[in-house]
């Protein structure tokens, strides 16, 4: 979130300069979104992974595109078609498969059930992010909120480590900082916009439903570069999950 720190505050001041003021309950809306999707999310989201694999954090975690249509029929009164409860049922299935996966592999169940419970909480932090986003990008901008949601995101960040942590900590090898590096471009930066963008041209709920292929990916990483097993649970969970996007991909088309 540091390195990440330069980027959002040079878009939001470039952003709002010529733009007009934000309202009281812009800024209000501001502050709660940043620290619901890239703060609360976050942080739940790497407390849940040190005791469940990646593969399952990644299918958990992607239960949001659910939970975001559902928030959006609740609270915008927003349709879900047929073709996204389709979706809806074949992404649970497969987080339903990678789940038993898991528990059946782990030496001990309840740390399972507090990985997957602190995941799954992350992704309610992150579908309620992506279900009052919408609102605010078509008010202010798609630059101008992500930037300044960004910014929310890491002051809290960095108030959470200099609250917990002694500064010593900072004293890391040259490769921890090239990852935090690598991840602030490539992992944050990047995404952020790329998420906001579609959010404002297709909607949160499609735009949370197609991000839903993230999963195959991180079961393949995570076999590749942690080491991970990958069983037939795992790859059909993750195959119920992107046939999910398909779906809902080709209705959309």
């Amino acid at each position: 979130m540091a390195f990440s720190l330069p980027v959002f505050l040079w878009i939001g001041l470039r952003e709002s300069r010529n733009a007009p003021p934000l309202t009281r309950s812009d800024w209000a809306a501001t502050v709660v979104l940043g620290l619901l999707g890239y703060y609360g999310a976050s942080i739940l989201d790497f407390l849940g992974l040190q005791y469940i694999t990646a593969g399952l954090e990644r299918l958990i975690l992607f239960t949001y595109p659910t939970l975001t249509l559902l928030f959006g029929a609740m609270l915008y009164r927003q349709p879900i078609t047929r073709r996204e409860w389709a979706a809806v049922a074949l992404c649970y299935l497969g987080v339903a498969a990678a789940f038993a996966h898991d528990l059946d592999m782990s030496a001990k169940t309840s740390a399972v059930w507090i990985g997957a419970s602190l995941v799954f909480v992350s992704s309610i932090c992150y579908a309620l992010y992506l279900t009052g986003s919408g609102a605010m990008l078509a008010r202010t901008g798609v630059a101008r909120f992500t930037a300044l949601a960004m910014l929310v995101s890491t002051a809290a960040t960095l108030a959470h480590f200099a609250a917990t942590q002694p500064l010593s900590a900072l004293i890391q090898p040259p490769p921890v900082y090239l990852y935090a590096l690598a991840m602030a471009l490539l992992s944050t930066v990047i995404p952020v916009f790329a998420q906001s963008a579609a959010i404002r041209r297709i909607g949160s709920g499609r735009a949370a439903l197609i991000g839903t292929v993230g999963p195959l990916m991180t079961i393949v990483l995570g076999w590749w570069l942690l080491g991970e097993a990958i069983s037939a649970w795992q790859l059909a969970g993750a195959a119920l999950v992107v046939a999910g996007v398909v779906i809902v991909s080709r209705g959309k088309a």
